[in-house]
């Protein structure tokens, strides 16, 4: 079956390997159809994802179909022939995180394509109750569902009200999906990032009302003071994964304020303490999403009421994958989203 593999930094190779040949008990063969590529594998690519190691099989957000069940399984509602997202992150069920239904940060925690080998190929095992099944979505929409739990996530552990003066700093896949699920609740949601080009993608796409571009002449700080009548943002989301970025947002989050760290980075984020304490500021971490958040989010596409449509800028067969993914890291390129098909 083909398989891609990262061996190491910025080399790939395109393999026939084999297709399982048995199936656990609780788990099922599906067939990998879409995967969608992300910021996660794009670092992996560069060798700057944390918990990484080499060789790797990438891709954890999958678009599936059911081929085969497990024997003496208890599948559920899953069915052979079903279309479905499969949930990436395989957790132990026994630790302290787990036990109080945190699973998304498991002490064992292991992530289909990041610390085990993931969907990049025709065919694999996950476990039964991994799979989130749509009898309406396309398995494009299926792949996207993950990148989308992410921004439910974080924007859960916000806690918003409605009417907040919210900012995302970073439209890539990511900071998008957390402007979906904070439109949900408020329309005072304002985008930060340095590219003109994503920045044009919010407003035209998802409707975002303020945005602001940051530039060697720009004054981000004083827009923010402005659109916000002098409060600032009462919740900061940073998806940028640049510690500067990060070290940076402390400054833009209202007294009694939150700031919610979506992106990873490689390297310390610093702050001022004085500052910190002054503005009472409850800074928070964001890790994948929760089991619960798959099926709200199907339902979410199923009703119109999340499109990542728009999302899918570029797409590639597996055969042509390699040759195209080093352009896949150039902004000029345009890439929202990179969809990798199996067909």
């Amino acid at each position: 079956m083909n398989t891609i593999v990262l061996n190491e930094p910025f080399k790939f190779s395109l393999i026939d390997s084999v297709k399982p040949a048995t199936i656990p008990t609780g788990e099922a063969l599906v067939r990998v159809h879409r995967v969608g590529v992300c910021g996660t594998d794009l670092h992996a690519f560069r060798g700057r994802q944390p918990f990484f190691s080499y060789p790797r099989i990438l891709g954890h957000e999958l678009g599936v179909e059911v081929v085969e069940i497990g024997p003496e399984s208890a599948p559920g509602n899953i069915q052979v022939g079903d279309r479905c997202s499969v949930e990436p992150y395989l957790n132990c069920g026994t630790c302290i995180a787990c036990r109080n239904g945190k699973t998304n940060c498991c002490i064992n925690l292991k992530v289909l394509g990041v610390h085990t080998d993931g969907g990049m190929r025709e065919y694999i095992t996950v476990p039964l109750h991994k799979l989130h099944k749509s009898e309406v979505l396309s398995y494009e929409q299926l792949a996207l569902v993950e990148t989308l739990g992410i921004g439910a996530h974080a924007v859960d552990r916000a806690q918003l009200r409605p009417q907040e003066w919210v900012l995302v700093i970073g439209a890539g896949p990511i900071g998008l999906s957390v402007i979906q699920f904070v439109q949900l609740i408020t329309p005072n949601v304002i985008v930060m990032d340095v590219s003109e080009q994503r920045l044009a993608f919010c407003k035209q796409q998802l409707n975002v009302p303020h945005l602001i571009q940051v530039g060697p002449d720009t004054a981000p700080l004083e827009q923010l003071e402005a659109l916000t009548n002098g409060d600032l943002p009462t919740a900061v989301f940073d998806a940028t994964g640049s510690v500067q970025s990060m070290n940076g947002a402390f400054q833009y989050v209202a007294h009694g304020g939150k700031l919610i760290f979506v992106g990873l980075v490689q390297a310390d984020v610093t702050f001022n303490d004085p500052f910190f304490h002054r503005r009472e500021i409850t800074l928070l971490s964001s890790r994948n999403a929760l089991s619960k958040d798959f099926p709200r989010i199907i339902g979410l596409i199923e009703s119109g009421r999340v499109d990542t449509q728009p999302w899918v800028t570029h797409r590639a067969h597996v055969t042509d994958m390699i040759g195209q993914f080093d352009g896949w890291l150039k902004p000029d390129t345009g890439v929202i989203k990179a969809v990798v098909s199996f067909d």
